[in-house]
């Protein structure tokens, strides 16, 4: 519902703090900053469409204006009410300044933007709304707070995972947070601990004239705005409200929420992109301009970079923050081109950035999860050497190493194992806790697992840019025909890679992130880069549940058995130095204790005896073309169990300790491409 603003009474001076809009008794106080404006209009409008305002109201800057904040009380404004700003000052876009009084632009603190209906780009303005925070019931709600070492990331588009006809959702919550929280029993029965929801900011989705639309959203327009088209409430006070709620229900079925955010550039893109807000409002501030500063710096790869480190846009920064902590209740965070983050004004790396150690230090995000993609656009890579004793890092060596050695590259043996023992060579040295890595093989940017057993080269044809797009280096292997094959060999070797890289991904030292659909085989038929496809190229495709639910299967028990061995460790709590030192790690080859590290290997097998002895585990990986035998060490009072052979079919391929077989032979077979864990206990 939106309010009429009929009711003119006179406005009052104002406050500069909070910033933004804040509903107060018998008002709303407004407060904005732009430090280079020399003048400042606060407008209201009726509709949606509007394209001029209802009201103007200007800010003088003697009364509306402390230090470089303008503000402005004004009584009779409800929850509801749709505003923007106009800013005036020098354009001179060869001092970096790009004021324009004609521009309608959004309230970069807004906690909701009004989107016309059927709006093409630069056709009717966009419009910030007042919201009222206060009215949600959270009742009894709780943060799982779970541990690292108890976590299991699942990365997801929030509107994809439903979207599908197929969803068994019904429109209007197809799509949306509301549909999600129908298949929240889904989740708990796959056994994942924490969503990472690909970026749920505001972002403008409007097409593209070729019909395409921004899918992925990493192209905000405010970094407190939820995005509206995720809701099933056109209302904005209600897609918030629905938003908490599918929290709330997260919550109480013991899953975290952690949002993929993104602060290293903006929606507004380079010096030709639209201007919805920061632009408007004071260009020089919020961004890294180039030394001709009429272009913007581009270590985003995206048009523009985000001033971080300046501390107007640092405050906005944690301000986002702890909204989305106090008043959304989410547990946590993934920066998306993290290593922007540590570039100062001019775009040098510094090496103790301001906004990531008061983000690290701050205690309203005391106990928030924090990942880093600890790299940008623009070669800045810092996978390893990320400030700070609690930001966690995606580690893209381990995605790579792991796909190599898999699909039996050579050279690669010591690099597969340094990735499955923690990634000693990036993290021992910190004294950084076993779960320091994020291990994933696959995520949104790329193939899916499906396509990565299924395809050697990227098929972007769909995206509209020659197949240019995407990255053409993704370590893959077709086992033998690109695309989809009938052929039941093929399909046999493509059906074992997959089990590999789930094994390998979930029994890694670290913290395992899976994306959305890999458990039951999505495809994005071979389209590595599908940011523009909102379709079912991208969306779950619902019938692969029940198709593939062998494959469920493995990867909801391979899930549960390792949080069991993941709680049985907790307590002991070692640095990842620590717990190899303290852990017996015996290696070998196809021989006991013989390992080949020669560049020609693609084999390997390890025992590890737990801390106390009562646990032994063994470990055999053949990434060759030919099947080997292992040699086994026999144990009479600790006999070997056969836990995992990924080259079984199901239900034989993964099984609990009851019903895991008995090895009583000297050695084990293992069929090419195939990893077989045995385990022992006293």
């Amino acid at each position: 519902m939106f309010f009429k603003t009929d009711r003119q009474s006179p406005t009052q001076a104002g406050q500069p703090f909070p910033i933004g809009p804040t509903c107060i008794d018998g008002g709303v106080n407004f407060s904005i900053f732009s430090r280079n404006a020399r003048k400042v209009e606060l407008l209201f409008f009726q509709c949606p469409n509007d394209t001029g305002p209802s009201r103007t109201i200007s800010l003088d800057p003697f009364t509306n204006r402390t230090y470089h904040y303008w503000h402005v009380f004004v009584p009779g404004i409800q929850p509801g009410q749709l505003y923007a700003y106009r800013v005036d000052g020098l354009h001179d876009p060869a001092k970096g300044h790009r004021f324009n009084p004609e521009s309608i632009l959004l309230d970069p603190y807004a906690k909701a933007i009004s989107f016309p209906k059927d709006r093409k780009k630069g056709t009717i303005p966009l419009k910030s709304v007042v919201c009222d925070l206060s009215r949600f019931n959270w009742e009894d709600d709780q943060n799982p707070r779970r541990s690292f070492g108890q976590t299991v990331i699942y990365e997801m588009h929030v509107s994809g995972f439903t979207k599908h006809p197929n969803s068994g959702v019904a429109p209007p919550r197809r799509g949306t947070y509301a549909g999600l929280i129908e298949k929240i029993p889904y989740l708990v029965d796959l056994g994942i601990t924490t969503l990472e929801l690909l970026p749920v900011f505001q972002f403008d989705d409007a097409p593209r004239e070729d019909g395409r639309r921004n899918y992925w959203g990493y192209d905000p327009i405010s970094f407190f705005a939820l995005h509206q088209q995720y809701s099933s409430n056109s209302d904005p006070q209600g897609a918030i409200d629905e938003f908490r709620t599918m929290v709330k229900a997260l919550h109480k079925a013991g899953i975290e929420v952690i949002l993929d955010v993104v602060y290293n550039h903006t929606g507004e893109g380079g010096e030709h992109g639209p201007t919805y807000s920061f632009r408007g409002i004071d260009n020089s501030i919020y961004y890294t301009l180039q030394k001709d500063k009429t272009k913007y710096a581009n270590f985003s790869g995206t048009g523009n970079t985000l001033n971080a480190n300046h501390a107007i846009v640092r405050r906005m920064i944690v301000d986002s923050l702890h909204y989305w902590v106090q008043e959304m209740h989410v547990d946590g965070f993934r920066f998306d081109l993290a290593a922007i983050l540590s570039r100062d004004e001019n775009g040098n790396p510094i090496e103790n950035p301001p906004v990531l150690w008061e983000i690290e230090s701050d205690p309203v995000l005391a106990g928030t999860k924090l990942i880093a993609e600890a790299w940008d656009a623009a070669g800045l890579y810092q996978v390893g050497t990320f400030v700070g004793d609690s930001w966690k890092e995606w580690n893209g060596k381990f995605r790579d190493d792991v796909r190599c050695f898999l699909r039996g590259d050579n050279d690669m043996v010591r690099s597969f194992v340094t990735r499955m023992v923690g990634s000693p060579d990036l993290y021992e040295n910190d004294e950084r806790e076993p779960e320091q890595s994020v291990n994933f093989v696959t995520c949104h940017d790329g193939f899916t697992l499906n396509d990565l057993v299924t395809f050697n080269n990227k098929h972007n044809d769909a995206n509209g840019e020659e197949n240019q797009d995407g990255s053409n280096y993704n370590f893959s292997w077709n086992c033998g025909v690109e695309g989809p094959s009938d052929n039941p060999g093929i399909e046999a070797l493509r059906k074992r890679q997959i089990r590999n890289f789930f094994a390998a991904t979930l029994l890694a030292v670290g913290t395992p992130m899976l994306l959305m659909g890999d458990e039951v085989r999505r495809t994005q038929r071979g389209n590595n880069n599908a940011y523009c496809q909102d379709n079912e190229i991208s969306w779950f495709d619902w019938d692969l549940v029940k198709k593939n639910q062998d494959l469920f299967r493995f990867v909801q028990q391979l899930i549960r058995l390792r949080l069991m061995r993941d709680t049985a460790q907790m307590k002991y709590s070692l640095s990842l130095r620590e717990l190899l030192q303290q852990r017996l790690i015996a290696w070998h080859g196809v021989r006991l204790n013989e390992p080949d590290w020669s560049g020609n290997s693609h084999a390997i097998a390890f025992t590890v005896t737990s801390l106390t002895g009562h646990t032994r585990v063994h470990y055999m990986v053949n990434a060759w073309m030919e099947p080997l035998d292992f040699e086994l060490e026999e144990h009479p009072t600790m006999p070997w169990k056969r836990w995992i052979d990924t080259a079984l079919p199901s239900p034989k391929d993964i099984v609990s300790w009851e019903d895991a077989p008995l090895v009583t032979t000297s050695s084990c077979r293992l069929k090419p491409y195939s990893i077989v864990v045995l385990i022992a206990l006293r």
